[in-house]
């Protein structure tokens, strides 16, 4: 159940609204569900010749004490809030839509319960699944009611309706989200062809331009070069302020661009909270990058890929640590995930868009990092966004599998650490971002991990065995040997062996892949530890890629040591332009 507020100062002309046709001609059957008394005229039921004189005299009733009150009354004296129910919900009755009326209208301090001189109000109904509550914001004593944070009060309401009548039971916010569009933005958007409104797209290229930027400057390139209309507010003394964008061809009824500042699409995107972002993660651009155990052989798409999934592991494990300096960290897997979904190949872009999108949500909250330290993350996301897109196949199809196999797991770890602090929300959003990781997982992993599957089952008997014996030590628990199946296991079992080849001793990096983090919240435990060993022996992601074996292989049979050097940017970085969508970066 949904509340909206909103306020003004038309009693008469809102009234017009709700007893009309709609935008669409939506509106059925007006009628008055409940009133301050329960007798006020209801044009809806009106018998007389002239409904609109009964419209009036609704009016007129309800504005009767803003009158009495003259000057005293408030400019902006109605109070007006839509109440909907989700659309699974069933249908309510117009006597439970007045209960939730009168409901919220004592919720607010409008009209508590059993006080005569509350304000006066009315509901109407024009469709099955809402109602409209207009009030006028002065009491009987002709003095204004204290309505401080109506909309948290009528929300904690709502919440209360919700668990006593069994239905949807929503996710109580904490003033942290993106704003909304509103229904006249959403309704232009379809009316011009739009996917989306235009609040949604500046929002999304605002976040994408973001990703691994090293400072303002490049931040506000990126933003141009993604097609935005910028515009930069200095104070007198020249120093930028604050920023405004706007969508080319997004113009009002004056033929004006329509501008939107940053911190109006979301609170963690005023140009303040974007410097304290810049300046927490700092970035050289001139310094060479340095991705962990990069080969000539790799492309850049890959190496960085590949260096982002041993970055992306260890904020994992920051978030298990459940303190609040981790809220960092989720900032900067969020330009982690806008990086990779820009840069993916059409393959999992889509899926990889919506993730990103998804954990935007779960990017802020009101825990704040006092140590904030990001540069690790975002410069995984600068690397990525640098290498430029990846081609979905050979060594970054595998690569993209590895990193994306990992980000499930730091998606899951954000969901515990914001349900532990209470954070519905950002929770609901950390597990939706990981099903839309799952699903991209799927895609990429599709033809390397059938490779693997294949070599693995080619490999000599007795070798196979030998690697199978060791899978079974390792993985004693009950709940872990249900994936070990013979068809489960050759993808693993492939892995094994090409490590020891490479000069590995298998048992003991086996083993050292399982205490890297938990695997309880693994989909397949087999696939991750296919990912983490191949990382860990810096085999190829794709089982046909080819594999310069390391310096002195067949002399050292102990486990490769896990370095973890932090990817700093190549050489003068070139924005990112992209589509205020999904457009890659230009390279």
């Amino acid at each position: 159940m949904v509340p909206k507020i909103r306020r003004g100062s038309r009693t008469h002309g809102l009234l017009v609204y709700l007893y009309g046709p709609g935008k669409r001609d939506e509106h059925i059957d007006a009628h008055l569900v409940g009133s301050w008394d329960g007798f006020a005229p209801d044009p809806g039921r009106d018998t007389s010749p002239d409904p609109k004189a009964t419209l009036a005299r609704l009016a007129a009733a309800l504005d009767l004490r803003v009158k009495q009150a003259g000057t005293t009354a408030p400019a902006q004296h109605v109070w007006h809030c839509s109440v909907r129910t989700d659309p699974g919900d069933r249908t309510l009755t117009d006597a439970e839509w007045n209960t939730v009326a009168r409901r919220l209208v004592h919720a607010v301090n409008l009209a508590p319960e059993g006080d005569p001189d509350g304000c006066r109000w009315v509901a109407v109904r024009h469709a099955d699944d809402h109602i409209h509550i207009l009030a006028t914001m002065v009491r009987g004593d002709l003095r204004r009611p204290r309505m401080n944070y109506d909309f948290k009060k009528a929300q904690a309401e709502c919440r209360r309706i919700e668990k006593e009548w069994g239905l949807r039971q929503l996710k109580p916010g904490d003033g942290t989200g993106a704003k909304t569009p509103t229904s006249a933005e959403r309704f232009k958007a379809e009316r011009t062809g739009r996917p989306q409104a235009p609040r949604e797209t500046l929002h999304e290229a605002i976040r994408q331009a973001l990703a691994g930027a090293a400072n303002e400057e490049e931040f506000f390139t990126r933003l141009r070069e993604a097609g935005l209309r910028v515009k930069i507010r200095n104070a007198p003394s020249g120093d930028a302020i604050g920023y405004n964008v706007a969508l080319p061809g997004d113009r009002n009824r004056d033929r004006e661009p329509i501008w939107f500042a940053g911190s109006t699409l979301a609170p963690d995107l005023s140009l303040p909270k974007i410097r304290s972002r810049l300046s927490n993660g700092t970035l050289d651009q001139t310094a060479p990058s340095i991705a962990t155990g990069g080969r000539p052989e790799w492309s850049p798409p890959a190496r960085e890929r590949r260096n982002a999934t041993g970055i992306a592991e260890r904020a994992a494990t920051l978030l298990d640590s459940d303190d609040d300096q981790a809220a960092a960290q989720l900032v900067g897997v969020g330009e982690l995930l806008d990086a990779v979904a820009q840069t993916s190949s059409a393959v999992t872009r889509a899926e990889l868009g919506a993730a990103a999108r998804a954990f935007e949500r779960a990017t802020r909250s009101h825990v704040r990092a006092e140590r904030a330290d990001t540069r690790a993350v975002r410069s995984a996301a600068r690397g990525i966004i640098q290498a430029g897109s990846a081609l979905g196949r050979g060594e970054d199809g595998g690569t993209t599998a590895m990193l994306v196999s990992t980000l499930v797991l730091v998606a899951l770890a954000a969901a515990r650490w914001h349900s532990a602090r209470g954070h519905a929300q950002q929770a609901h959003a950390s597990r939706q971002a990981a099903e839309h990781l799952r699903a991209a997982y799927r895609l990429a992993a599709a033809t390397p991990m059938q490779a693997l599957r294949d070599q693995g089952r080619a490999l000599p008997e007795a070798e196979r065995r030998t690697h199978e014996a060791t899978i079974r030590a390792a993985l004693p628990e009950e709940g872990l040997r249900a994936d070990h199946s013979s068809t489960k296991t050759d993808a693993l079992t492939a892995t094994l062996a090409q490590a020891e080849k490479a000069g590995h001793d298998p048992k003991a990096l086996l083993q050292q892949a399982i205490d890297m983090r938990e695997l309880d919240t693994a989909e397949d435990v087999n696939d991750v530890l296919v990912w983490r060993l191949r990382r860990l022996a810096q085999l190829p992601a794709h089982p046909g890629a080819t594999h310069r074996p390391q310096a002195g292989a067949g002399q050292s049979k102990s486990p490769a040591k896990h370095t973890s050097n932090r990817t700093t940017p190549t050489a003068a970085a070139r924005p990112a332009a992209s589509d205020p969508r999904n457009r890659t970066p230009r390279r």
